[in-house]
């Protein structure tokens, strides 16, 4: 049998965590010589308390508006029911309408995107640029907007529309 000493075996790494200096009681940091563990600012004690009552408002508004929203679908779900056969004829073409529309502005905003980005592989290589291209860009990106706004605001007169007209 081999004769196996302790001293021989390979001891385990040890490993010593010491405190960082920053929440050391004794050393202070920077030239204000701030104290980490002295608790919140003034500022920080009035943002709780100014906000904690704002917050628990709308809270309540939220728990308000959840409350009116179940008693509202409670009310209209025999309606909706009843009126189904009505209703569910009018919403399919009201449904491809607003889809219409909507691919029509994505499928316009990916061949404007495409464009932009030719024109400015093709200004690159030129090495012409335009003065005021951060305003042309902003403004196009404001109608951009502007579009999909109308978009949607279009989509839903055609749906009332059609909720009227059944």
């Amino acid at each position: 049998m081999a004769d196996v000493h302790y001293h021989d075996r390979i001891q385990p790494h040890q490993v010593q965590v010491h405190p960082q200096s920053r929440f050391d009681h004794h050393h202070q940091v920077g030239a204000g010589n701030k104290n980490y563990q002295s608790g919140p600012s003034m500022s920080q004690v009035l943002a709780v308390l100014t906000l904690l009552p704002v917050g628990g408002t709308l809270l309540v508004l939220a728990g308000l508006t959840l409350t009116g929203t179940i008693i509202g679908l409670t009310v209209a779900t025999p309606l909706f029911l009843i009126f189904s056969p009505i209703l569910v004829p009018a919403t399919i073409p009201v449904a491809l309408v607003v889809a219409g529309f909507l691919f029509s502005g994505a499928f316009g905003l990916t061949g404007l995107s495409s464009l932009t980005y030719v024109f400015n592989r093709l200004r690159a290589a030129t090495g012409t640029e335009q003065l005021n291209l951060d305003t042309a860009k902003g403004r196009m990106q404001d109608m951009t907007g502007y579009i999909g706004q109308k978009t949607k605001e279009v989509g839903q007169k055609i749906e009332n529309k059609a909720y009227e007209g059944t």
